[in-house]
């Protein structure tokens, strides 16, 4: 069976003079949008699961994954119980499957273990859904299960490995390893919808929960609503992610543990003021991150990078709002995480940054914790609490927040286009707000450190491109769906941007499908880019070799 990864493209030229990883995409906006484009959120999200009519099952899976399986394009999968994918089998899931996990058998849920792969390859036009199997109308958080995928990545548990919570203990449910280029497959374009199931009282699933997934994994464009605990978690690892939605989830939105060091760009949260945690067993924030549960020195460290997140706090433009007490904060930082988020906009949270705890305090003072480049806005009416402090923070203060630099402001009036409709919103800033004048600011250390230098705009004139297969070995074909005919080079490039090998220099492509061999064989087992170059314009797909 042929697979083909269509993949995240990102375009580069070589004029600037930074250097820049190849997953960033520096902006001119803060926040997750710019002001005169379409939303990344447009065609494929739906902000009214509830209503929507999904279409009964054609199949019902009731037993573990052992071999290579295909969901098909046209199917409707009854999930019926606890699913895991083992045996370093891999599930592929064409465009527009949609999945309806059981809310009879406790728990129904996906699990890709250790060595095993997830392949989601839904698109825009025809994304793959996970949901509720009741109807329309009677849907609620905690349904079922979620998805949880198990990498071999490495973590700061002790030992290097961990189980996920709730799950039988045992290999199934582990993650953790030594390869921190670990490929657990694909997701793109994936909706979770009323996820959450309790697995045991007060450990609700996650939307995505990733333990120790690595760098080889592609992960972009996936939405979650409606979950009954944290939409996002990250247990150790090093993955990457780009185009997150956040909708209406109950706990957490954005949760880092145990060593997690990936980058994440472009991310909309929009929370219910209904729709909180049990102040007593948890509090709901936008960002909830720990090193570990214990606040040690445990390496690796909890560092990943955030960019251009845009929060819709509970309050939703009015102080009258009535908010559910377990509300708290745009982002808490605590147990000496060294966590770092820039150039993003967070709008109607009481409270705004929480840096926790001495050591996360002092890591913010060593500049292994960073908020930089960000605005943060209180409701009209709500007394604002930018910066909230205890008499662990000496670093953390007012003039701490502002010096990074950050903004505050104590109105969200003509900040954002139309945030507060739930089904029709506008996430965009007005073009002449802060959002833009003050423009966002890539030049961050965190932002370099070897890769592709410069992004400019994706040329149309290639409609797909992809590596298949991928993770490769000693050959790999690159599949290119053109609107018209062109002279094309393509470039193997090292992970610091050293230019390996041109496999093909002014070559003619045609309209239509075309398939451009290219031996691999080498290569060392790592991560590498590949460089298509037309005209003036450049894309690069992520290409993992494993030998």
């Amino acid at each position: 069976m042929k697979r083909i990864y269509q993949t995240l493209l990102l375009a580069l030229s070589l004029g600037a003079a930074t250097a820049q990883t190849a997953f960033w995409t520096p902006t001119t906006y803060k926040g997750a949008f710019d002001c005169s484009t379409n939303m990344w959120t447009d065609n494929w999200t739906n902000f009214d699961p509830q209503n929507t009519n999904y279409p009964a099952p054609t199949m019902t899976v009731s037993s573990n994954i052992t071999s290579n399986t295909t969901w098909a394009t046209g199917q409707t999968v009854f999930l019926n119980g606890q699913i895991y994918v083992t045996g370093n089998s891999v599930l592929t899931i064409q465009p527009g499957v949609v999945i309806r996990g059981s809310s009879l058998i406790a728990g129904s849920s996906l699990i890709i273990t250790k060595g095993s792969q997830i392949q989601a390859l839904g698109t825009a036009s025809q994304p793959i859904v996970f949901t509720s199997d009741k109807a329309p109308g009677s849907r609620g958080v905690g349904d079922w299960g979620g998805i949880i995928v198990l990498g071999q990545a490495t973590n700061n548990l002790p030992g290097g490995l961990g189980n996920i919570e709730g799950l039988p203990i045992g290999f199934n449910s582990e993650h953790g390893g030594t390869n921190d280029n670990d490929n657990s497959g694909t997701l793109m374009y994936v909706r979770n919808e009323f996820g959450g199931y309790p697995y045991q009282v007060n450990k609700e699933i996650n939307g995505f929960t990733f333990g120790s997934v690595g760098k080889g994994t592609t992960i972009h464009h996936l939405q979650c609503s409606f979950n009954n605990d944290d939409a996002y978690e990250w247990f150790g690892g090093t993955a990457d992610a780009k185009y997150l939605v956040s909708f209406r989830d109950l706990d957490d939105n954005f949760d880092c543990d145990n060593g997690f060091r990936g980058n994440v760009q472009f991310g909309l949260i929009v929370r219910d003021p209904s729709l909180a945690d049990n102040p007593s067993i948890s509090t709901s924030e936008g960002f909830e991150c720990d090193n570990d549960a214990g606040g040690t020195a445990a390496t690796p460290k909890t560092a990943p990078v955030f960019s251009n997140i845009t929060g819709i706090g509970p309050y939703r433009g009015s102080s009258a709002t009535s908010v559910a007490a377990g509300f708290r904060r745009a982002a808490r930082l605590r147990r000496n995480c060294e966590v770092k988020i820039f150039n993003s906009v967070f709008t109607d949270f009481k409270n705004g940054l929480f840096v926790d705890g001495t050591a996360a305090d002092a890591n913010a003072g060593t500049g292994t914790l960073k908020f930089r480049f960000n605005v943060i806005a209180t409701t009209s009416g709500v007394t604002p609490k930018t910066i909230e402090t205890t008499t662990a923070n000496i670093v953390v203060n007012p003039t701490w927040f502002a010096s990074q630099p950050n903004d505050s402001l104590i109105t969200t009036s003509g900040l954002l286009v139309n945030p507060y409709n739930y089904t029709a919103g506008d996430y965009r800033p007005v073009c002449t707000n802060t959002l833009l004048t003050g423009g966002a600011n890539f030049s961050d250390p965190a932002f370099v450190g070897g890769g592709i230098t410069g992004v400019t705009t994706i040329d149309n004139a290639i409609r797909n491109s992809a590596l298949f297969p991928n993770p490769g070995s000693n050959e790999t074909n690159l599949f290119i769906s053109s609107e018209s005919s062109f002279d094309l080079s393509v470039q193997i490039l090292s992970v610091t941007g050293q230019l390996i090998a041109t496999p093909y220099n002014k070559t003619t492509i045609n309209e239509g499908y075309n398939s451009l061999p290219i031996n691999t064989s080498e290569l060392s087992t790592g991560i590498y880019f590949v460089s298509v170059q037309y005209g003036t314009k450049r894309e690069t797909i992520k290409l993992v070799i494993t030998k």
